[in-house]
């Protein structure tokens, strides 16, 4: 960049690939950084190191957890259901359901959506191991809760169609949530009303 020092260049060229971070905002926090002491900068680049470094995925439900924590808290409460277990996108999804104390099976987390627009595909997705999962033991109920958009609900029928015969029962959550919202906005009363209101996917 023209007029820039290497390492200022570097960071606005670092923070400007996250996720909805623009070239604005990416040199706002450079220049924010700048501002700051030695202290609080290694603090936070020992953390992005740490979260490289220190988290994994459990081997169970492909959550995130400590590297050292297999299977993840949930997975290993004996005081869930493991006969339930409702499918979300992301991992934020598990912290915005268990905000609510209203589901108390297991989850499985699938990291993403299928997308053709973004050329994301099924293998693109967990659904393998969730097919995987099913089929080693005895599940009660599947709760499909994708986001209710479009990758959402093609991903909720694709899903649908891959357990069918393999488990007791496929639920879709209600529409209580707005369609084109995601689950980590929703508030606790909404997903309540969604968890409560779910039914049976209804396979073409």
């Amino acid at each position: 960049m023209a007029g820039l020092i290497a390492p200022v260049a570097r960071l606005i060229e670092e923070f400007g690939k996250l996720p909805g971070v623009g070239q604005k905002t990416a040199q706002r926090l450079t220049y924010h950084m700048l501002r700051t002491s030695a202290e609080e900068a290694r603090a936070l680049a020992a953390a992005l190191v740490a979260v490289k470094e220190q988290v994994g995925y459990c081997s169970v439900c492909c959550n995130i957890t400590e590297r050292d924590v297999d299977p993840c808290s949930i997975c290993g409460d004996a005081r869930r259901d493991a006969l339930r277990i409702c499918v979300v996108e992301e991992p934020l999804d598990v912290l915005a359901i268990e905000r609510t104390g209203e589901f108390h099976g297991r989850y499985h987390v699938l990291h993403g959506a299928i997308s053709p627009m973004d050329g994301i595909g099924p293998e693109r997705i967990r659904a393998r191991e969730l097919v995987l999962r099913v089929s080693d033991q005895e599940i009660d109920e599947v709760i499909l809760a994708t986001n209710p958009n479009l990758e959402g609900e093609a991903t909720a029928m694709y899903l649908a169609d891959l357990l069918s015969g393999k488990v007791g029962s496929v639920t879709r959550i209600a529409r209580g949530l707005p369609v084109g919202g995601d689950l980590e906005y929703a508030d606790d009363v909404t997903l309540i009303r969604s968890f409560q209101g779910r039914r049976q996917v209804e396979r073409a």
